[in-house]
């Protein structure tokens, strides 16, 4: 495990296996919000965000947490393992409504720098409607990878998630 990719919808718990992960295996983390926002949520190019991913994705080694499926055709080919973590939506709405609610004007860890958390209606209805309009895709992506020989892992469970980093010992 020289790669690895984290997915799930925001509130999933991708920072929290992402920093997990590397405290067991040493590899470093990318948190893709900390490259891809810039101060007061400012957002890049279409094109400089893909360079971006590219060229994050060529390093040697990662552990690589973030959504942002429109670059799995950047990184997807260079991950040898792909954990998606398929949280039930209640759990994840509740997840990122404590996280405002704890952090409301400040930058929160594992946030990018200058992007104070804020209570954002249209990133609460991309959460409540991630599971129904992006996870068929994501687990469409996933089968593709698996079909290519990739280690794909699907966590639903704190016991799974327990168990997979057990494993790793």
């Amino acid at each position: 495990m020289q790669r690895t990719l984290i997915i799930g919808c925001s509130g999933s718990g991708k920072t929290t296996l992402s920093r997990l992960l590397a405290e067991s295996t040493g590899l470093p983390v990318i948190h893709l919000d900390q490259e891809y926002f810039m101060p007061d949520w400012k957002e890049p190019s279409p094109e400089a965000w893909a360079r971006t991913v590219q060229g994050l994705a060529a390093r040697d080694q990662w552990i690589m947490e973030g959504n942002f499926s429109g670059t799995f055709k950047y990184r997807m080919p260079r991950a040898d393992t792909i954990i998606f973590l398929d949280q039930p939506t209640g759990l994840c709405l509740w997840r990122v409504l404590r996280r405002v609610v704890r952090y409301y004007g400040q930058v929160r860890p594992g946030s990018a720098p200058g992007c104070r958390e804020r209570f954002d209606w249209q990133f609460l209805h991309y959460v409540m409607g991630y599971n129904s309009r992006r996870r068929p895709g994501v687990l469409h992506h996933l089968a593709e990878q698996e079909a290519l020989g990739k280690t794909v892992v699907v966590l639903s469970r704190k016991s799974q998630i327990r168990s997979f980093l057990a494993g790793l010992d």
